[in-house]
C-alpha cells in the first residue's frame, strides 16, 4: 500500500464519497488536469464559499461531516478544513487534516468573551500531498472577513505552506502559531471537545452544549458584524 493511500479514502466524517461533495469537487475543478491547480481551485471554493462562523457546533461527528458543511455552507476552521479535505480525496489528491493551537491578536470582542481566552486550540488547516510533499492550506477565513480586520486574505499557490499571517497590514500582531499538533485521517472529534474542556473550562463548554441542544446556536448573534479588537 503508498502511504498515502489512508489519505484517498472516505471516512464517517470526510464523506469523500458523498454524491455531495463529488459532484461539488467536479463542478470547481472542471476539466483541470493537474493536481495543483485542482487543490487551488477547490482551495478558493471552500474560502471565500464557506461563511467563517465561531459558533458553530463542534462536539458531535455530524458537525464536522464535509457533505454536512458543504449543505450548510458555514463553519468554523475545523469543519471547513474537514470539506476541503473531503473535496481533494474527491478529486483523486490524498488529503489529511493538521491542527495547531494558536493565539489570535485580532478576535472580536464578543467572541474573546464568549471563550474566555484568545488561545484558539485545534486550529485545522488540510493539507494536500502535492508534486511529492505535504502542502499546508488555510481556507478558515473568507475574503470579506479578512478585509474587515485589516489582513490580507490567505492566498494559496499548491506549491508552498499557506498559514496565517503573523502580522496584519498595520504591522499588527494578528496569528501567533504556538504548538502544531499533527495530521490526522479523520477528525478527531473527541479529542477536540477534551482540548475544549481543559483550555476553556468544563463548565463553558457543557454552556455552549446545552445552548446548541435548546436553541440550535451556540450564540446568538453574528460574528461578521461584532467589535474588532483594536
Amino acid at each position: 500500500m503508498n502511504q498515502t493511500d489512508p489519505y484517498l479514502e472516505a471516512t464517517e466524517i470526510i464523506d469523500c464519497h458523498h454524491s455531495d461533495i463529488k459532484k461539488f469537487a467536479l463542478e470547481k475543478v472542471g476539466d483541470r488536469l493537474g493536481q495543483v491547480e485542482k487543490a487551488v481551485c477547490l482551495y478558493y471554493a471552500v474560502r471565500d464559499g464557506i461563511w467563517y462562523d465561531p459558533y458553530y457546533p463542534f462536539y458531535l461527528p455530524e458537525h464536522y461531516r464535509a457533505s454536512n458543511v458543504l449543505k450548510g455552507g458555514r463553519g468554523f476552521c475545523i469543519p471547513k478544513a474537514s470539506l476541503l479535505c473531503a473535496l481533494g480525496r474527491a478529486s483523486g489528491i490524498p488529503s489529511r487534516v493538521g491542527f495547531a493551537n494558536v493565539r489570535n491578536h485580532l478576535a472580536t470582542r464578543q467572541l474573546l468573551e464568549f471563550m474566555g481566552s484568545d488561545i484558539f486550540v485545534f486550529h485545522a488547516f488540510t493539507e494536500f500531498f502535492l508534486e511529492g510533499k505535504w502542502v499546508k492550506a488555510t481556507p478558515a477565513f473568507n475574503r470579506e472577513l479578512c478585509k474587515r480586520h485589516g489582513v490580507a486574505p490567505l492566498e494559496f499557490s499548491g506549491k508552498e505552506d499557506s498559514i496565517f499571517q503573523p502580522y496584519n497590514s498595520e504591522n499588527r500582531k494578528f496569528m501567533e502559531y504556538l504548538e502544531f499538533l499533527g495530521s490526522f485521517a479523520d477528525i478527531p472529534v473527541a479529542q477536540i471537545v477534551d482540548a475544549f474542556e481543559k483550555t476553556y473550562g468544563r463548565d463553558r463548554v457543557q454552556g455552549w452544549i446545552e445552548s446548541f441542544e435548546q436553541t440550535r446556536s451556540v450564540r446568538q448573534g453574528r460574528f461578521d458584524v461584532e467589535d474588532v479588537v483594536q
